[in-house]
């Protein structure tokens, strides 16, 4: 295989519903090499037993379907494979699946709500939401509570449907939630997912876009805020491989306290026959204080040179001076500047929630945060 068809970066090939097919990590491993395998509670190793208990919580507009399913059923597995170990794992582990439909050309006017609230244990989880054709559906799932998660969640969106992902992360301080969270865009699909990780102790996601006919559009929008001693990781794919197809991706981050520890890892391969591919990225990490830690990788790679655009940004740094001296100079007390300053950062990424209740609630974190 030449690299006329062959992407450079092999990281993303090793995608499999094998756990056999992923070794144990030693942390060396570049998929591997920013996540605290010990605080993983045994997740990547196996020797993680189910024993853990959840409460769910479904709101289905009314027409959205809901049953429990087998591995064998074809809908799960369809958005993509497990990329790594641990998703494998929870794959392999899981004992049915959730799978909620929307029929095609349905345009729900109330979102459809999944609260899960872990109750302790360890657990691994599977979870298929299917859109049809021509439909439009706002989906909001939250994650509370205690215990040790691992879990898949796929996104199947048919030709033409529009569809919205809020998902919160706000587990107790001592809770671990690890996800690969997969999209399957159709022809002319727009597919919208906002991730907001606030709470755990270590908290992992990979958000991964696949495309399977021209026009998709994809924008994945993330906010997480690390507290002392809180590890934050997002580790992204978007895998252009069909043409005229677009993504857009802004993530940001707030950090504060000792060894609070965010991650984010920006993946976009554009393969030689996605010609006429629009795609960006950008990452922005706010240190509000000393001994915070943001690592931030942004890889972009092109394979063909006929695309509409593509670029790539990140930065992590601490509050501007330049910014409070001018609030300040204006009577503005240092604390109220920092607030605003803070607020500032975030606003835009809040604004495209788009969820009246998931708004506020943000605003409500941060603000929470901002007084600690």
């Amino acid at each position: 295989m030449g690299l006329e068809t062959k992407p450079l970066v092999t990281l993303h090939e090793n995608a499999s519903f094998d756990l056999a097919d992923f070794p144990v990590p030693t942390g060396r491993e570049e998929v591997w090499r920013f996540t605290p395998l010990s605080r993983l509670k045994g997740l990547h190793d196996g020797s993680a037993a189910a024993d853990g208990v959840d409460k769910v919580e479904l709101s289905l507009p009314e027409g959205v379907g809901s049953e429990l399913v087998g591995r064998d059923d074809p809908r799960v597995g369809k958005a993509g494979k497990p990329a790594d170990r641990v998703a494998a794992q929870a794959y392999a582990s899981f004992e049915k699946a959730t799978v909620i439909t929307v029929p095609r050309e349905a345009v729900l006017a109330e979102p459809i709500r999944v609260d899960v609230h872990g109750q302790g244990g360890t657990l691994y989880t599977h979870l298929v939401v299917e859109v049809g054709p021509l439909a439009e559906a706002v989906v909001v799932i939250t994650n509370t509570g205690t215990g040790v998660r691992a879990g898949n969640v796929e996104f199947l969106v048919g030709d033409g449907a529009k569809v919205t992902v809020v998902s919160v992360q706000e587990g107790e301080r001592d809770a671990v939630h690890v996800a690969q969270h997969t999209a399957l865009l159709g022809r002319d699909a727009a597919f919208k997912s906002v991730l907001v990780t606030l709470g755990g102790d270590l908290v992992r996601i990979s958000p991964r876009v696949g495309y399977t006919g021209p026009g998709g559009d994809a924008e994945l929008v993330g906010l997480y805020f690390a507290d002392a001693g809180q590890h934050l990781e997002h580790r992204l794919l978007v895998d252009h491989s069909v043409p005229n197809c677009r993504s857009d991706v802004i993530y940001k981050g707030g950090l504060q306290g000792d060894d609070a520890h965010a991650v984010w890892i920006g993946d976009v391969i554009i393969r030689p026959e996605a010609v006429g591919t629009d795609t960006y990225e950008l990452n922005r990490n706010l240190l509000l204080t000393d001994g915070a830690r943001a690592d931030s990788v942004p890889n972009l790679e092109i394979l063909t040179g006929e695309i509409v655009g593509a670029g790539h940004a990140s930065a992590s740094g601490r509050l501007d001076d330049e910014h409070l001296f001018y609030l300040q100079a204006r009577g503005i007390p240092e604390i109220e500047a920092r607030r605003l300053v803070v607020h500032g950062f975030f606003n835009e990424l809040i604004q495209r929630i788009e969820v009246p209740e998931v708004q506020e609630k943000v605003l409500a974190a941060v603000e929470a945060e901002l007084s600690r």
